[in-house]
Formats: C-alpha cells, structure tokens, sequence
C-alpha cells in the first residue's frame, strides 16, 4: 500500500501559505505531502500483538454480489470452502462485520451432482463475529464448504479509520444517488488492513491465504474488475450482466478486491518470459483520461519485466490491472493483480510534462512479489512488505532516471523517517502496537527502505539479489517473518546476520554521528562519535567508506564502526583537499562533518553523489556567500548541472539577488526560464526572476504563457499578473477556464486582489470540479478573498466551507477549509462550529493540526 504522507511541519508549512494568502502573493506549485501516508505518533506501549492463531484454514472463497445503490447494501452468497488447520474442530468463527445474515449452511454435492444445503446453527452476538456450529466433528483429512446468505451494510458501520487509511468501512459507494454532477457513480473495496469482512464473510487475516471466484451482477453500463482473470461476462434478462472472475492462485484475503463503474479500459501486454506465458497489463480510467492512459501507466510493462529480472522470480499472476477511483482513502493498493490508485494518479498529456507517478506504481508492483507473493505473517512483520515496496522505488529510478534521481529519492524517504523520529522511535519489527495502523509510518516504509539500502550496500549487489531470490522462492504463496528474511541472507553470504538484523530491525533510533578530523605532521586523525541515546539505541556496527583526496587524488578506505568513540588514523603526503565520511551515505540516520568552504567547493566539483551536491549548495545558499566570486561562479555552473534538481536548487539560492554580476546571473536564470529541459527548473527560474522585484522580465513571462507545462504557465501567470500590466484583465479572463488547478489558483490570486462578489459564484464553480491536490493552495486564496470582501458575501460561504472541512475525503482540503473558516470566526457560530468540527475529527494527526489553529 502506498499511503497518504503529511509530516506536522510540512502541513504547518503550508498553512503557512494561507497567511501569505492575505498578502499580494502566493506560492503555487506546492501540493501537500499528504497527496500520497500520514503518520501516526505513538505514545503507548500495547500488549503483544503475535499472529492470528488459525483454528480453520480458509482454501477457497466463492462470492455472488449484487449491489443496492440506493440504500449503499451488498447482497451476497459466500461460499467457503475449509479445513482444520490441525486440531480437531466442530465450530468455524468468521470474520463478518455488521451483516444481516439470511442463513447458514452447510453444502454438500451427491454423486449425481446435485447441491445438498443444510442449516446450521450459528450465533452472531457482536455483529462482528459469525460463530457457526458444525454438524460434526472434521479433522484436518477433511473439508467442508460453508455457505452464507448475507447482505453487508458497510455505511451503518462505526465510523472508524486511521491517520494511514482514513476509512475502514471496506466497500465504498461513490455518488451512489447521482447527485454530485461532476462526479462519477463508482464502487469500490479497500481490504487491508481488516476491512474486507466489512463486505464478505472471511478469516481476516493476513496469515491466511486462499483462491478465490467472484460473480459480479451488475447493470450493463459498468464495467467491472476483480482479481484473476475474467472468465465469462453473460447477460441476464433483467438487464443486468454477471462478470465472473476467477484467481487461481492463493493471496490473503484482505488482497480481495471489486470495482465497477463507467471505466475507459486500456489493454497493452508483455511477451513470454521468465517461466511465465503472455501477460495482460491493463489500465482502467475515467473516459477523460484514456488518451493519456499510456503516458499514465505505460511503463509498467517495463517494471514488470525489471523487476522479474532484479527479483530472480518471475510475475505469477494471471494479468495485472490497475484503476484510478475516486474518493480513495489512501494513496494506493497492491490488491492482487488488480491494484487500486486514488484519482491522483489521472493526468493529462501536459500534466505527464511536470512529472509521473512511477514512484507509487512501482511500488504497488513491488508488492505483487513483496506482500502479495510472500506476505508478512502479521501486521507487526509489515515492513516485510513495504519497507521492499518503497525500496522498490528507488530500484526503478536506478534503473529508469540515473543514479541521481535514486538517491535524491532515497534521501527524500531519509529525511521523511528523521522529521517522524523526531516525535516517535520504534523498532522496524514492533509486536506491542495499540493499534495495527500505527504500523503504516515512515518507520515501515522510509526508515524499512533506507536498512535494505544499507543491507545491500552491505553484502554487495549480488549476494542481495540472490538472498531476496532465495526468500521469495522459500515463501512463495505463504507467510513469512523476518527471520526468514535474515535466514536467506545469511544462506547466501554464509555469514552470521543477526548484529544487522538485531540493531536494525528489532531495536529502534538510528545512528546520530559527529565527524572531526584532525591534521598534524602528515598525520590524518579522523574522530568518530555516535552520540544518539544508547539507553534506548544500540551503539551500532556500522561498516562504512571513507573517501579521501590527497593532492587530487582520491582513495576509498572500508572501516568499522563499533564504538561509542573511535579514531582512525592515517598517514599522507599533506593536509587533504576533502574527507569524506561514509561517502557513499548508507548509514540510516545523521552524519555532522564540519567543511570549510574551500572544501565545499571541491567536493561540488569532485563527488558524483547528489547527497554531496546537494550539501554544497545549501550550506553556501547564504546571499553573503555569493559575494565570493568563486562561490558565484560554482553556483552558475550549478545552475547548469546535468541533473536538474540541482539546477532547480541553485537557481532558487539566487532568489532576491542583487549582488556582484547581477545581469550575468540573470542572463542565465532567464535562459533556464525559456530553454531548460525540465519543467520543474523553468518554473523555478521564473519564481526567481519574478523575485527580482522590477518588471524587466514581463516580457519572458508573457512569453511562457504559452509554454507545454501547466506549472510553468502558473508560475509565469502569477509572475505577470502580479505586476498588473494593462492587459491584465485580458490575461486572466484567458486562463480563467484553464483545464488545471494551479493555472486556475493563479487567476483567483489576481481576483482576490480586488474582489468583486460577482466573482463569488466562479470560485465555488472551479472548486466543484478541481482535484484535491490542487484545492489546498486554492482554498488559501478563496480565504484571501472572502477576508477581503463584505460580511454578507463571508456569511454566504460559511455553509460550504463547513461541509468541505467535515466531509471532504481528502484531509489536507479538510484542514484548508477548516483554516480558512478561522479567517471567518467573528461571524456567530463560527468559531464554536470549527471546535465541533475539530472535536469531532476521526484523524488523530489531523486533530493535532486543528489544536495548533484553533485560535486562528
């Protein structure tokens, strides 16, 4: 699962905007991390959480669903096929939650084929447990098959739901009734991490694993999907059509999934390989985006075929889809062969310009051999799932963009890990959870991707991919923990692994390092100090690279890390050009090496690590030193860098210049504004000379009105118009029904400055149908123009905004809307509808935000 991300700083950063919102300016561009897993901070200790001890195994699961659209109700047949897992047993307990049950039987099939049902008793006290009696006693010889008549009633369920998964009602109707004009009728499931057995009956758990058969009747205008493949499609006289699904292959059941709805389906495919015949790749989409269906997806084939490769072990499954559904209450799912995205994922061929969502597809991929494939026996065994589905990203990007953009992204998931232990510090493997959820973190997924990092740096490529051939083969089609990863580790370097595995998969904190060094006499001394808290953190063994450069010069020195202080000595010809320590950034935590600015700058121009880059231009992003014409000068050639966040990064340090060189380093900026490559950079230069303060460069930003990208056209957009050239008017009124949120948030900025209420009605239009990661950044500026327009116009919006900070799925426009409501609390009500509405808030993280603004 890839989910929603929202560090607390990030979205206090963007709430940020909605002061500046006030002001004459606002920031486009940003959408909030929480577009894709928010965190949850955990502050108690639970009781130990082991695996599901399995009295019955589930082999096989047959399900007939049709669907009330109007009262939100499955009604459905489910047929169980079982067995004891060992011991003796004549009752089966199912996971069944808020069902109306029908009845209960017990089938069998005569000699002559005909079906025999007979009832049985059953107590369903709690509405979450199905207790069957059995007629007698089975022992692990046989198997039985269960049938339950049901309808499931997943809406008149508890509200509940996580900061990671924010609902957990299972089956979700969208636009059930028809009434939301602009969006489609869609139904959809989300089973992890138990919310299947909201609309079937089942064992749910993930040490579970069964095959599966799913019969979908649905009206003749929907298409529909499932796991495996579909079999038949047959049109029944009512009108309706049944869609049969069948998956051959065993996967837990909270990998089960349906949609349908009115979907455009996009077929591509990949040739034999691998053991395995032809493969379907298939994409389902709104009919809007099937032109760009393949811009979306269509390197997917290509990720199946790498990481087949990398892997060792071929795609088992019988195709592999992926759809695009509204309202989604996370970022995606790996539901076997059918992975589910959240709208996001939807763009147009001039949004694919700015950038894709390889990161998340890969990901969900990933998991068809790391979850779905083998599967973490239990929720506190996760990151054996996605820890490897988020490291699975950054193999893509190895592969796919360079070794920059991985480790740009490796160092994005570093940091995301840090600002999280910051608040919270848990071992990657934790059974004493009070709530599974709060599995879903940056623990599981950064930190978890980052210790597989270092594993590999570890052992070395090779033995890393045999050892992860060895677990998944060992596994395939079961459950595992991590001693079997480690197992496989061991089995293939033939090396004792428990120090790595112990440290850093069983003990929580991350390596906290101070370097120094020390030259005298030909006489290097490097001085190391772990200095985390070793009354809860191990004093680590941390095997590492030490890069030197000595009358220029490099040589790489391997050494070990194992104490708390430790000094290694060397002897060279004279004082070094640069040290630098664990040079190729394995260790899982922080590293403080104090460099001069000489060294800086030598180490801009000999390191090829972004890390190092990255480093250099931010240390030396101070306008003081842009003085230094040598810093200058490296600066400049940054600017030119063949990997463009490099180039985005040094651009930006020029924000605001007006220091030596000034047209020469505008020169460039507007040379990168018009020519640079990438989107992301041209938009940066723009904001940069937009920052210069004068109307010099209007002309370059009327130009990039026409550019391809949106971000670009948005920034050059808020860039001109802010200065209200005489056409202004006429600009604007050009762009107001622009097909992207961003271009449109700049055209609202413009209005807001001198708000009409005939404009009132526009802003309400263009927020109907934008995306919620554009409606953050333009909810800020509707708050610009609300405060700044009369009383009754401000009372008008109230109704709306309350709805949107209630409702609306995505949390990030919940707390946009709820900012904004704060501009408003001198209206009556207000301000005691924002405490309700932050009272009433399921979200703990999002509570946490609502507290720190309940008096704006």
């Amino acid at each position: 699962m890839k989910i929603k991300t929202t560090s607390l700083g990030s979205v206090l950063l963007l709430a940020c905007g909605l002061f500046l919102a006030l002001t004459n300016e606002v920031t486009f561009g940003q959408t909030p991390a929480g577009a894709e897993k928010k965190l949850t901070v955990q502050t108690t200790k639970g009781p130990y959480n082991p695996s599901r001890t399995l009295k019955n195994d589930l082999l096989h699961t047959t399900l007939d669903l049709r669907f009330d659209w109007v009262r939100q109700w499955v009604n459905g047949v489910a047929t169980l096929r079982l067995k004891p897992y060992f011991y003796p047993q004549n009752t089966v307990d199912l996971d069944a939650k808020g069902f109306d049950i029908k009845g209960v039987f017990l089938l069998d099939t005569l000699a002559s084929g005909q079906a025999v049902y007979d009832s049985l008793n059953y107590t369903y006290n709690d509405r979450r447990t199905l207790h069957v009696l059995l007629p007698r006693t089975f022992t692990r010889q046989d198997t039985f098959n269960i049938q339950v008549v049901y309808t499931a009633k997943p809406n008149e369920l508890p509200a509940g739901g996580s900061a990671a998964i924010t609902q957990d009602k299972g089956l979700y109707f969208i636009n059930h009734d028809g009434g939301e004009p602009n969006k489609p009728r869609q139904i959809w499931t989300q089973g992890e991490t138990e919310a299947n057995s909201c609309w079937f009956p089942t064992i749910d758990t993930p040490n579970e694993k069964m095959t599966q058969e799913i019969f979908l009747t649905v009206d003749q205008k929907y298409r529909t999907l499932s796991n495996g493949k579909l079999v038949w499609s047959k049109q029944n006289e009512d009108s309706t059509r049944t869609d049969y699904w069948k998956q051959t292959l065993p996967h837990a059941p909270y990998l089960a999934m349906v949609a349908v709805g009115n979907f455009a389906y996009v077929k591509d495919s990949i040739p034999a390989a691998n053991g395995r015949g032809p493969l379907e790749v298939s994409y389902y989409v709104e009919p809007a985006y099937e032109k760009s269906a393949r811009g979306i997806f269509g390197r997917t084939g290509a990720m199946i075929q790498f990481f087949e490769q990398k892997f060792g072990v071929p795609y088992v499954w019988d195709k592999y889809s992926q759809i695009a559904v509204r309202d989604f209450v996370s970022g995606a799912m790996e539901n076997t062969s059918a992975t589910v995205h959240a709208e996001t994922v939807q763009m147009d061929e001039r949004q694919l310009i700015d950038g894709n969502s390889d990161d998340v597809i890969s990901h969900e991929l990933a998991h068809h051999w790391f979850g779905d494939l083998v599967t973490s026996e239990s929720w506190a065994n996760l990151p054996l799932n996605e820890a490897f589905a988020t490291y699975a990203e950054y193999l893509w990007r190895e592969h796919a963009e360079g070794q920059q953009s991985a480790d740009l992204h490796g160092y994005d998931d570093l940091n995301q890990y840090l600002a999280e232990a910051e608040n919270k510090q848990e071992p990657l493997i934790r059974y004493h959870y009070t709530d599974r959820e709060q599995m879903f973190d940056s623990h599981s997924y950064q930190k978890g991707g980052q210790v597989l990092h270092m594993l590999r740096r570890q052992v070395g490529d090779e033995a890393f991919f045999q050892a992860l051939k060895l677990y998944l083969d060992r596994n395939k089609f079961r459950t595992a923990e991590v001693s079997d990863l480690r197992k496989a580790f061991e089995d293939v370097t033939g090396e004792d692994l428990n120090w790595f595995f112990d440290q850093w998969f069983l003990k929580p904190g991350h390596a906290v390092i101070k370097v120094d060094k020390e030259y005298s006499q030909n006489v290097l001394k490097i001085n190391v100090v772990q200095q985390q808290d070793s009354t809860t953190t191990p004093i680590y063994r941390l095997p590492v690279k030490i890069d030197m450069w000595v009358k220029g010069v490099k040589k790489s020195y391997d050494v070990v890390v194992d104490k708390a202080k430790q000094t290694f000595t060397y002897k060279i010809e004279q004082r070094p050009d640069l040290v630098l320590f664990d040079a190729d950034h394995r260790i899982v935590g922080t590293v403080e090496q104090e460099k001069n600015k000489a060294e800086l700058m030598y180490q801009f121009y000999h390191s090829d690590h972004y890390r190092d880059k990255y480093e250099t231009i931010t240390r030396l992003e101070d306008k003081t030193n842009l003085i230094d014409s040598t810093v200058r000068r490296m600066m400049t050639d940054a600017m030119n860098d063949k990997f463009w966040k490099i180039r985005q990064l040094a651009i930006s340090n020029f924000a605001e210049y007006d220091g030596p060189d000034f047209a020469e380093v505008e020169r460039v900026i507007q040379s990168k504004a018009r020519n640079d490559e990438r989107s992301a950079v041209r938009q940066e230069a723009i904001v940069t000379l937009n920052s210069f303060g004068d109307n010099v460069n209007d002309p370059i930003f009327r130009e990039l009105l026409n550019d391809s990208s949106y971000i670009v056209v948005s920034a050059a957009l808020d860039a001109y118009l802010l200065s209200k050239p005489g056409d202004a008017a006429e600009v604007a009124t050009r762009f107001e029904d622009a097909p992207n949120g961003e271009i449109v948030t700049a055209v609202a900025n413009f209005y807001a400055n001198s708000p009409e209420e005939s404009r009132y009605e526009w802003f309400l239009k263009k927020m109907e149908g934008m995306k919620p990661q554009e409606m953050y950044n333009f909810l800020q500026v509707f708050g610009k123009y609300l405060i700044k327009s009369n009383p009754d116009l401000q009372r008008r919006a109230v109704p709306m905004l309350e709805v949107t900070a209630r409702n609306n799925p995505a949390h990030f426009v919940r707390f946009g809307a709820y900012q904004v409501l704060g501009l408003l609390q001198d209206i009556e009500g207000v301000k005691a509808m924002r405490k309700d509405i932050r009272l009433s808030e399921r979200d703990p993280k999002l509570k946490d935000m609502y507290e720190q603004f309940k008096d704006f």
